[in-house]
């Protein structure tokens, strides 16, 4: 039996159901929104509690404080649960590996940024995940962990003496600047490509889709 990502939708046409592909099932997209909710609770907080306007409009900090120590400490926990998923643990190990391909996928993204990627010299080969998704995974797990240290020398202050309570509010203050730049570019690009979210929201996507952007993956699995 086919997975319900690529079960014909009642009404839709049998041709439409054949183009699509599945792509992620129910734990991966289960573990990307809990992760996507928790960081947007950690982040909007964040902001409201260095944000002069926004720490006025919110007020009540204690409980900003509280509900930011939290979130930031829940963070892991949806990977840690999702981890009993095969499926899963099989995209984790996708995104942990660079191949050669992933090193022709860089040049050609950094040709198209300056304005030189034309034909084939603009070729961009990619499994199931590119090289931009493997760094940006890569980046925000190391991001989070640090995040997540800092805040808790922070929040227990008992736990290491001033100076390096210092030095980690210091790092988690600059990290937290680059982890929401880098959160608003992914969400940008996300933005622009809404068959890569159609493939979050429903887990299957456009067969012509996955053959143009990812055209190394075997499609589902």
């Amino acid at each position: 039996m086919p997975p319900p990502s690529e079960r014909p939708r009642a009404g839709a046409l049998p041709a439409e159901a054949a183009r699509r592909v599945h792509r992620f099932g129910p734990s991966q997209r289960w573990v990307h929104r809990a992760t996507a909710a928790l960081m947007g609770v950690c982040v909007g907080s964040a902001g409201c509690l260095y944000l002069p306007p926004l720490a006025e409009l919110v007020g009540r900090r204690h409980l900003v404080v509280t509900v930011h120590e939290w979130s930031g400490l829940l963070l892991v926990v949806p990977v840690l649960l999702g981890l009993v998923s095969r499926a899963l643990r099989a995209d984790l190990g996708r995104l942990g590996r660079f191949g050669p391909h992933d090193r022709v996928w860089l040049c050609g993204a950094l040709r198209r940024v300056r304005g030189r990627g034309r034909g084939s010299e603009d070729r961009r080969p990619a499994g199931k995940f590119n090289a931009g998704q493997k760094l940006y995974a890569g980046w925000l797990a190391g991001a989070a962990l640090v995040m997540s240290g800092t805040g808790l020398l922070m929040w227990q202050t008992g736990l290491a003496p001033l100076v390096l309570r210092t030095g980690a509010t210091f790092l988690h203050d600059w990290l937290a600047l680059t982890l929401g730049i880098v959160l608003a570019g992914h969400i940008g690009m996300a933005m622009r490509d809404p068959e890569a979210r159609r493939g979050l929201r429903t887990g299957s996507v456009d067969r012509a889709w996955a053959e143009r952007e990812h055209p190394l993956w075997r499609h589902g699995g």
